[in-house]
């Protein structure tokens, strides 16, 4: 495992406006003073382009997004990510976020893992949800390839039938033969298209699931937070309560130094 402060990639599914992403912000920079053990990125998307339905709210647009999380570095001090869809965007967004993200849906998209591998200072790529964990070695071969200088894989849940995610914990270490791990919290309980024009989900699995990924070890946590989740205008049924997020970060803070010591042990 990394030697490096676990990583805490939090915020709202999409930049909706300035208040939210600046009020989750705000909370995640009073809480990363009393876990300096975590190291605190703020996620927010500017686009969510893979939406559903045609008639879904996608964000505020590059531009508008770029200055949201500008400020909210800034302002807080915090190191930002966002994700990328075409290989136009990839320059812009890197020369204002710490880590460029890869959707799940574009893992394998070569020309857009090469960009972001030549101008991110970081790339996290979320494994596709019809990809083999042990697949993901030529993902990170295609970013090692292509200069990128930390990579990371995360993990957000295999299509199980239809309008359905699993999760197979198999793939934590699996994927940590490759590169640093990240686990989804809130995009594993998804239920892609379970809501029809919308996705659903199952957010009372959200903190069983991530206790198994604790257990099993991974190097960060992803989750997204929201003020008021069910009033959000993306992934309403799966993104955690902003009230909650210090109860998640202290068990997490009591759980991984356990854990941690038995993370890499084989059994003969």
């Amino acid at each position: 495992m990394s030697n490096k402060r676990f990583l805490i990639i939090a915020g709202p599914c999409a930049l909706e406006n300035e208040e939210i992403p600046l009020q989750v912000a705000e909370k995640i920079k009073e809480l990363s003073k009393a876990y300096p053990q975590f190291e605190f990125v703020f996620k927010g998307s500017f686009d969510k382009a893979n939406r559903t339905s045609v008639y879904s709210f996608r964000g505020v647009g590059l531009q508008k997004g770029l200055e949201i999380l500008k400020r909210i570095k800034e302002k807080y001090g915090l190191k930002t990510t966002t994700d990328v869809h075409e290989t136009w965007q990839v320059k812009p967004v890197a020369e204002v976020v710490d880590i460029v993200q890869i959707p799940a849906f574009l893992c394998r998209q070569t020309d857009l893992l090469l960009e972001s591998a030549k101008y991110a200072k970081a790339v996290n790529v979320k494994k596709g949800q019809f990809l083999a964990p042990w697949d993901t070695k030529y993902i990170v071969e295609k970013l090692t390839y292509g200069g990128a200088k930390e990579i990371y894989l995360t993990e957000r849940g295999t299509t199980f039938g239809y309008n359905n995610l699993v999760v197979d914990f198999r793939s934590l270490p699996i994927m940590g033969q490759f590169a640093k791990v990240i686990y989804d919290a809130t995009h594993s309980v998804q239920m892609p298209g379970g809501q029809g024009s919308s996705s659903g989900g199952m957010r009372e699995f959200i903190f069983p699931l991530l206790r198994a990924a604790l257990a099993v070890g991974v190097d960060g946590v992803f989750m997204e937070v929201h003020p008021n989740p069910p009033e959000a205008k993306s992934d309403s049924a799966t993104q955690i309560y902003l009230k909650d997020l210090p109860f998640v970060l202290e068990f997490i803070a009591e759980t991984k130094p356990i854990l941690e010591k038995y993370w890499d042990k084989q059994l003969s």
